[in-house]
């Protein structure tokens, strides 16, 4: 009976182990199913922002030279090849070149995968035939990749759909990694025994994997080497065969597997292989090329191409045969492929960020509009306002420049650091951006680097001045000492050369940078009006009170400098400085488009006229040998800037396409012994002489004119007379008293000469002084000189 009672015991408890292990093992079934689930169907991966240049427009009469458009190519990694039957090759045949481009998704476009006839005359795009035209009759290369913002465990990858893999890569991986892969239930018996056994008895550790359980070991599971990740890699590989088709696996592993290394981050999928090792899209490999990356999958390092290049090719061909075993490849193919180079690139391209410093300026203005998650794990794609061959042409002329005043002065320079920033002044684009001579540390200098900024305030005293109706370029101004008291204490300016000019045309102050006249005007229409006009302009930095700002005695970046000379080259109007034209996620869904955003700053007559005195500043002052290398017909425009004892050194200028800011100095701030005009001149001048620039054309508007002026007097005068300069100024200011020489020619009172008697009648107070120069224009109009034209109405040019 006690038997009996003990064996029904002993079933009890044996059934309640039973049930117990039975519900245990189907709470740690649905904790790995949801695991598999939750992961498989949400979102995989964190994919880096990837940050893009802007796209070359293809159209006829673009202006794009030969060169520059061949360059683009070979940045994109199009190869140079006697047929353009694959996508990502060009022929090139005397002016005329034939693109096969690869297409591209923008969001809320897609550019066609095309050819492309281009024809090339007079430095430019003459003509342009399509396989796919559109409507705008302009096609669109695929932009340039220049960098991520990757999440912190640093893996990037470049996401591949199952149908856009070449044929021969599956085939290449199933050869090598699970030839029943469309077989088996996620799990190899055998090998999976094999790898048990070996590891619990210590053995050397084995894998004996399927695609499956290479997938989860990677998807979800801690790289130890354990029995319980193990039993769990398993299990959830027979889950996900539950769940999800052959297909949809393989695509999976396609994106996740590990591919190498590169420095600090982690080369995940085919399709970011492709372009580390080969530099090409995944379809464009060989099929010598795809075998190689397979082979990768059992050791990235093993077989690293760059530090064991016998080795990778034997791993290569190992795959190759395998292909030929399975009869995915003939004999003739296998000797074909096997005969290859590797032929990897010489260096990969997916290093540091191609183009740093403006990548960092794109990254900081991104960050102030979307959460770090959105930019390290949402896929975003960041198309900028980059021209990457103007970014290379710009950041060599850059370092070379000032790699020659380095070696001039070696003791002094050896160290000599600087930025330089290009923009298109019309929309603000930045084109251009180099934050340093050497490489990328995190410091941009471009944006960083605040320093004082010396002359190069200067034009908005001479701003004010016209504003005013009192002054013209003419006008003379004083030019001699000056003790101004603030806040207790006295101050007095000194001119760069130590002397002073006397009495002189306001256009030739502000073009030889004279200190004592720009103080004295300054202080006429006070510090505020000038702390006032900085801000309009864009300067978020704080601006001192003091009448030393007068004389640039105000730290500021070069971005805010380019803020503020961007008011003065599209008379009159701020276009805010942006890297960013669209964001787009990774469903292709337009997020942000940075479209025009322009405000009224200068009144644009005033503006017209201040940019006559910044062209007087490049043609006879202290701008003037940027003539030797730029043509004067470009009607260039800036204002050169250097700070007390030399330890700034700066430059800013216009063409009518191209803005210009460059800062020379050095980063302890001691004395350099660069002017503007010996420093960051000759740099600013070989950046600009770089691009393809359009003259200056800003628009004249009905309240200006243009005059002969007496630059001694200030009075009205005449072409041919002594002292004569042409000039645009305000219809109000025009002087209502001419010169003995130009009197002849006005009907305007005539300026008093005791020793002459002068008989001219007086200027009736009723008549306006519109008429009197609309007379004296028709009189001037018949008897000046035959080499002078009338342009229109109140206008004379030469």
């Amino acid at each position: 009976m006690k038997s009996e009672r003990g064996i029904g015991l002993l079933a009890l408890i044996f059934s309640i182990l039973v049930i117990g292990v039975f519900i245990v093992f189907s709470i740690y079934l649905i904790r790995m199913d949801n695991i598999v689930r939750d992961k498989f169907e949400g979102q995989r991966w964190d994919i880096p922002a990837k940050v893009f240049a802007r796209p070359l427009e293809v159209y006829t009469n673009a202006p794009v030279n030969q060169t520059d458009f061949t360059q683009e190519l070979k940045l994109l990694g199009y190869k140079n090849s006697e047929s353009y039957t694959k996508s990502g090759s060009y022929v090139t045949s005397g002016d005329e070149l034939y693109v096969h481009t690869r297409g591209f998704d923008f969001g809320d476009s897609v550019e066609p995968e095309q050819i492309l006839k281009v024809n090339f005359a007079n430095n430019q795009i003459s003509e342009v035939s399509a396989t796919k035209p559109s409507s705008t009759g302009i096609a669109r290369l695929e932009p340039l990749l220049i960098g991520g913002i990757y999440p912190q465990h640093n893996e990037d990858r470049v996401l591949i759909k199952l149908k856009n893999v070449p044929k021969p890569l599956i085939e290449a991986l199933i050869a090598t990694e699970d030839r029943n892969f469309y077989h088996h239930h996620g799990i190899s018996i055998r090998g999976t025994a094999r790898a048990l056994v070996s590891n619990v008895t210590g053995g050397k550790r084995q894998g004996g994997s399927t695609l499956t359980q290479q997938l989860v070991k990677n998807f979800y599971l801690s790289p130890e080497k354990t029995l319980k990740r193990k039993v769990n890699e398993a299990f959830m590989a027979m889950l996900i065969e539950l769940h999800y088709d052959k297909d949809e696996i393989l695509e999976a592993y396609l994106n996740e597997v590990n591919l190498g290394q590169n420095g600090n981050y982690s080369i995940n999928g085919y399709g970011l292989a492709a372009q580390f090792y080969f530099g090409l899209p995944l379809r464009e490999l060989n099929t010598a090329q795809q075998a190689y990356l397979v082979g990768l999958v059992q050791g990235p390092s093993l077989f690293n191409p760059w530090k064991n290049p016998e080795g990778a090719k034997k791993r290569r061909d190992l795959v190759l045969n395998n292909m030929l075993v399975m009869g995915y490849l003939s004999q003739q193919q296998f000797e074909q492929e096997t005969a290859r180079p590797l032929n990897v690139i010489a260096k990969p391209t997916l290093g540091p960020a191609r183009f740093p410093d403006f990548l960092d300026i794109v990254r900081r203005q991104l960050r102030t509009e979307y959460q770090e998650g959105d930019l390290t794990n949402q896929g975003l794609k960041i198309f900028t306002t980059l021209d990457p061959i103007a970014q290379i042409q710009v950041q060599d002329a850059f370092k070379n420049s000032v790699s020659r005043l380095s070696n001039a002065n070696p003791k002094r320079l050896k160290d000599l650091q600087g930025a330089v920033l290009i923009s298109h002044p019309e929309n603000g684009e930045l084109v251009a951006a180099v934050g340093s001579t050497q490489d990328f540390t995190g410091f941009n200098r471009a944006l960083d680097a605040k320093r004082q900024v010396g002359s190069l305030l200067k034009p908005v005293i001479y701003l004010s001045a016209i504003e005013s109706g009192r002054y013209t370029w003419a006008s003379p101004i004083e030019d001699s000492h000056i003790t101004i008291g603030s806040e207790g204490k006295s101050w007095t300016p000194k001119n760069y050369s130590g002397g002073e000019h006397g009495i002189v045309p306001m256009a030739t102050a502000l073009a030889n940078s004279y200190n004592l006249s720009a103080v004295r005007l300054g202080q006429e229409f006070g510090v505020s009006t000038f702390s006032n006009h900085l801000k309009k302009f864009g300067v978020t930095s704080n601006i001192p009170s003091y009448p030393s700002i007068f004389l640039g005695a105000v730290d500021m970046s070069p971005m805010e400098v380019m803020s503020i000379y961007s008011n003065f080259a599209t008379g009159g109007f701020k276009y805010p400085i942006k890297s960013i034209r669209a964001v787009v996620d990774s469903n292709g869904r337009l997020l942000e488009r940075y479209g025009l955003s322009v405000q009224k700053t200068i009144d644009p007559s005033a503006a017209y006229i201040l940019n006559y005195g910044l062209q007087q500043v490049m043609s006879s002052g202290t701008g003037r040998s940027a003539y030797n290398t730029l043509a004067a017909d470009l009607k260039l425009a800036g204002k050169s800037g250097t700070t007390n004892d030399t330890r700034d050194s700066w430059f800013a200028g216009y063409s009518g396409n191209y803005l210009s800011v460059v800062w020379l100095g050095l980063d302890d701030n001691k004395v350099t012994g660069l002017t503007g005009s010996s420093g960051a001149l000759p740099v600013w001048t070989n950046v600009m002489n770089q691009l393809r620039q359009k003259p200056v054309n800003l628009r004249q508007t009905e309240n200006v004119q243009w005059q002969w002026i007496d630059r001694a007097t200030g009075h009205l005068s005449a072409q041919g007379c002594e002292g004569a300069m042409y000039i645009p100024l305000l219809r109000n200011s025009v002087p209502r008293q001419a010169t003995a020489c130009g009197l002849p020619y006005y009907q305007v009172e005539p300026v008093y000469n005791p020793d002459t008697e002068n008989t001219q009648a007086p200027v009736d107070p009723n008549d306006s002084i519109e008429n009197y120069i609309h007379e004296s224009e028709t009189e001037m109009q018949r008897d000046l000189s035959s080499n002078t034209q009338i342009i229109s109405s109140g206008r004379y040019e030469n």
